[in-house]
């Protein structure tokens, strides 16, 4: 297959609404866990007695790693198992093998978009979150950074918030508030956990 009908078929796979919907949610939902378990991560290497920003920002990619390849892996697998039930029964409607259709090709190219969306979201979320640790030093003191990321998190948090609450036509500032909360929630307990 040529490039030009790969980018045909992600284009007209792009133009599904299914496909974008499910793929924004996978993407939605492990940038929401990323960006918490940032705040929690921060919180408790600060807390634990690590100051350096650089240190931190090493154990954060390392969640990010960890995040990004189980966001991957499993959507890849999830999706696997269900376009492969999805397109066994039409096969069986159909009396008929759809292994070499543009059926099949489209469940397939959907599948790595799924997969990409969800482990883009969570590496995302780490990496935004975990920014100011980087200027530790440079810019702001160790708890300046551990501070700024912490509200970083929780900003980026009600950016998802207010988008989903915009596409859902819900009140965005609502959903807003109600993403960020959760950040401050996050952080609330990992002050008290460690203690």
């Amino acid at each position: 297959m040529s490039l030009r009908e790969r980018i045909a078929d992600l284009r007209r796979v792009l133009e599904k609404d299914e496909v974008r919907a499910l793929s924004r949610r996978y993407f939605v939902a492990n940038g929401f866990d990323g960006t918490l378990t940032t705040v929690g991560v921060v919180i408790g290497a600060y807390l634990g007695g690590v100051t350096e920003g650089l240190t931190i920002v090493g154990i954060g990619l390392g969640a990010a790693v960890g995040l990004g390849t189980s966001g991957v892996w499993s959507v890849w697998e999830i999706e696997r198992a269900e376009t492969g039930r999805q397109r066994a029964e039409l096969e069986d409607a159909m009396l008929t093998d759809l292994g070499d259709t543009q059926l099949s090709r489209d469940l397939q190219t959907a599948r790595v978009l799924h997969a990409l969306a969800s482990g883009t979201g969570p590496v995302l979320g780490v990496v935004l979150t975990l920014a100011p640790l980087a200027l530790e030093g440079i810019v702001f003191s160790p708890f300046q950074a551990v501070l700024v990321s912490i509200g970083l998190g929780v900003v980026l948090l009600a950016v998802i918030g207010a988008y989903m609450g915009s596409i859902s036509g819900q009140r965005w500032y609502v959903s807003a508030v109600r993403m960020g909360f959760a950040g401050i929630v996050v952080a609330a307990i990992s002050v008290v956990v460690p203690g």
